[in-house]
């Protein structure tokens, strides 16, 4: 805990930094294609959650078609189970290394009930040097210390930013190439998984030593702000408990 609270200054200088590389890089327009975009949609197995998936993939490649380019990868998740761990991203990141590092530029996640413009997102990446190591997404923050966090930043928990998986996120191709080289030097901690993009946020982060976030107005849930690339949808029924209306997944 101690080590969090010491941590929040390197934080905050660690997105100084960002700022400041975000500032001096988004003054120019980086010409990739979408192609250079691995797009993978955060899918389950079970009927329900594949075919929304596979409705969310089937839209993508039809805007992507629209723009007279060549079409982009599409991978769920689900399909990609067969590694251990799958659905916590991280072991999969040797897989996209090898994979695409030679002719992609992006990694974008994605829920499967993300609503993505596909002509906007790919301007909204074209700010971002592709050649460096970016970390981007919509930032939450806890308001306060929190036990499923093991009490993170305690004197300032605000101050470290993890990404809303429901207006996607991006991790570029050098980041990810970097992560993988960590990968295979350290194995990663049994407790990873007990709030997902906190953890990821941290894994990244490294104490520093990697990028913080970049927040990207451009990613948005419920939000009809025009400038928006993406923003989060649920189609799911609503279920009645105790008074209050909660999400649930039909049988």
């Amino acid at each position: 805990m101690f080590s969090f609270a010491l941590a929040s200054e390197e934080v905050k200088k660690e997105a100084t930094q960002s700022k400041n590389l975000e500032k001096s890089d988004i003054s120019r327009r980086h010409d990739i294609d979408l192609k250079e975009i691995v797009f993978v949609i955060q899918s389950q197995s079970n009927s329900f959650h594949a075919k929304t998936a596979e409705q969310l993939k089937n839209s993508i490649l039809k805007q992507s078609a629209s723009l007279a380019q060549e079409l982009p990868q599409v991978l769920l998740l689900h399909e990609l189970s067969k590694q251990e761990g799958a659905w916590t991203i991280l072991p999969l990141l040797p897989h996209f290394s090898v994979t695409y590092s030679r002719n992609s530029s992006w990694i974008f996640f994605c829920e499967e009930e993300t609503r993505i413009q596909v002509p906007k997102l790919l301007e909204t990446l074209r700010r971002y040097d592709p050649s460096k190591e970016w970390f981007l997404g919509k930032a939450l923050h806890d308001e306060e210390s929190t036990i499923i966090h093991h009490y993170a930043f305690s004197e300032n928990p605000s101050v470290f930013k993890y990404p809303d998986f429901a207006a996607g996120w991006a991790l570029s191709l050098p980041l990810v190439n970097k992560l993988t080289k960590r990968l295979k030097r350290e194995a990663l901690k049994s407790d990873f998984t007990i709030d997902l993009k906190h953890e990821i946020a941290l894994y990244i982060w490294d104490k520093g030593d990697g990028p913080a976030l970049t927040p990207v107005p451009e990613l948005c849930t419920d939000s009809v702000d025009a400038r928006c690339a993406t923003t989060g949808h649920s189609s799911l029924p609503l279920c009645v408990s105790t008074g209050r209306k909660l999400p649930c997944t039909p049988k």
